[in-house]
């Protein structure tokens, strides 16, 4: 079957780019699968995008909060029904299993349900007067044009977890996909939509990140700017929307640690560490990325982890695998030599080689990795790597854990198992991060609290998530009434 042309979807309707050009979006467990094409947008592209935002965002303002909620609503249905169909895009273009694609595509969906609900609750609050026949109160609007650039790593549930309180709160939005990623978020737009979202409230425009990402950043209409991705991009994200003035989040990378102490089960800590580093292809900005483990127990964890990563079944993420293959040549490619630096810092106990035989052949397939013996200072302890790889240091005690644990430039999700309730309320406390779980992996997200890191992970601006994200896309004025 003819792979798709699939157009820019601007102030209601599906439109070509103004270049005519468009990319390809291919499988990476197969590159002979193409997909379907994209359209390489232009400047003007955006500027079309912004122009029909800025018009629909003052009767997208006044539309009443549940009316609003329920068109979110009419959404998460649509989604709910297309449920099957959006997890096999997701597994055939971003490369994730079937069970890990099914997973996310609920989180956009109880992402959707949720927003709706909160649209009722929308409002400012009224607090006491320092005098009678005095009233005061807050409220609540929407910040204006909203840009939103999304990465190809989750490319429904971090859409949706900045489109939906976006559209709630009564802010209109230009948005950018990862184009690695594309088609997912494109029938998110679609099912928008079709639950009769206004034209010119969502515009989706396609093209590469230094064109149409750029042309977001810097144009004078656009108020707020949500972005997640890498750090060398967003840091530059912030720059040119600071220097604008808009109102800016940023939530970039991680090198999330767990600490595992001797009090802790030490095949239950493996397991914690190997789902953490190993799921979603360690393509993920929470993923576990350094395992900082007690001399006691040292061994005997490297042990288990290494037979944790040799069990692992991969392959064609549709075959529905414990692993799937890495999103694109240039991200296997980037894996692979941080791999190689690993050989001369450290010792390699699993993996570390590409798969390219048989069913890997025409695939970015790569064995989860293991290194032990890692220096906390070295490269693949330090740099985020975004591969299926973890770095195990050996650390003295627990606070030589908490200061290795620290002594990175990001602070995103970090982890502890323990059976110890010091140990628990210390690392809480003192973990530079802004996720701390105890005896959990580093990644999963609840939807209802907030989302955010510290340090080089985030602008440590805004959060994203829950009430939190509200307040992103929310201006608030306080009123004075006298009678």
């Amino acid at each position: 079957m003819k792979a798709a042309t699939h157009l820019n979807f601007i102030n209601g309707g599906w439109v070509k780019s103004e270049s005519g050009e468009t990319f390809e979006n291919r499988n990476p467990a197969d590159t002979g699968d193409l997909i379907a094409r994209f359209q390489s947008s232009e400047k003007r592209d955006v500027e079309k995008a912004v122009e029909a935002a800025v018009d629909a965002q003052e009767g997208w303002k006044d539309t009443p909060a549940p009316q609003r909620g329920k068109i979110l609503n009419d959404t998460a249905k649509l989604l709910e029904e297309r449920k099957e169909e959006l997890t096999k895009t997701l597994t055939r273009e971003e490369g994730k299993t079937f069970s890990e694609a099914g997973g996310e595509v609920q989180r956009a969906i109880d992402i959707f349900y949720y927003y709706a609900a909160k649209a009722r609750d929308l409002g400012g609050k009224v607090k006491s007067p320092s005098a009678k026949r005095k009233s005061m109160y807050t409220m609540s609007e929407p910040v204006g044009v909203v840009g939103i650039i999304t990465p190809w790593n989750y490319p429904i549930a971090i859409p949706a977890w900045k489109i939906a309180p976006a559209l709630a709160t009564g802010n209109t939005i230009v948005f950018k996909p990862a184009t690695l990623a594309p088609s997912v978020s494109r029938k998110l737009v679609e099912c928008l939509d079709e639950a009769g979202l206004p034209d010119g409230v969502i515009n989706y425009v396609t093209g590469p990140g230094k064109v149409v990402g750029q042309a977001i950043t810097e144009h004078e209409d656009i108020d707020a700017v949500s972005f997640t991705g890498s750090l060398k991009v967003g840091k530059k994200v912030y720059q040119q929307c600071s220097k604008k003035g808009k109102r800016v989040q940023t939530e970039m990378g991680g090198k999330n640690p767990c600490i595992v102490m001797p009090s802790a089960d030490v095949d239950k800590a493996a397991e914690i560490v190997s789902n953490g580093a190993f799921g979603v292809t360690g393509q993920a900005c929470t993923a576990t990325s350094r395992a900082i483990v007690h001399e006691d127990i040292h061994d005997e964890f490297v042990k288990s982890i290494r037979k944790k990563a040799e069990d692992i079944e991969i392959g064609p993420g549709l075959d529905d695998p414990d692993m799937g293959p890495k999103v694109s040549e240039e991200e296997l490619k980037n894996t692979l030599d941080y791999i190689e630096i690993g050989r001369k810092e450290a010792k390699l106990e699993t993996g570390g080689e590409r798969l390219n035989d048989g069913k890997f052949s025409n695939g970015y397939y790569i064995e989860p990795t293991v290194f032990s013996g890692v220096k906390p200072g070295a490269t693949i302890a330090q740099e985020e790597i975004f591969g299926p790889v973890v770095a195990v240091i050996k650390v003295n005690d627990f606070q030589d854990a908490l200061n290795v644990c620290n002594d990175v430039d990001y602070g995103l999700s970090a982890s502890i198992v323990t059976e110890k309730l010091t140990e628990a309320h210390r690392f809480v406390k003192e973990a530079e991060a802004g996720v701390v779980k105890v005896n959990e992996k580093t990644t999963g997200l609840e939807l209802h609290v907030p989302f955010g890191g510290l340090k080089n992970s985030s602008s440590e601006t805004w959060r994203e998530q829950g009430d939190a994200a509200l307040d992103f896309y929310t201006i608030s004025r306080t009123v004075y009434m006298n009678y």
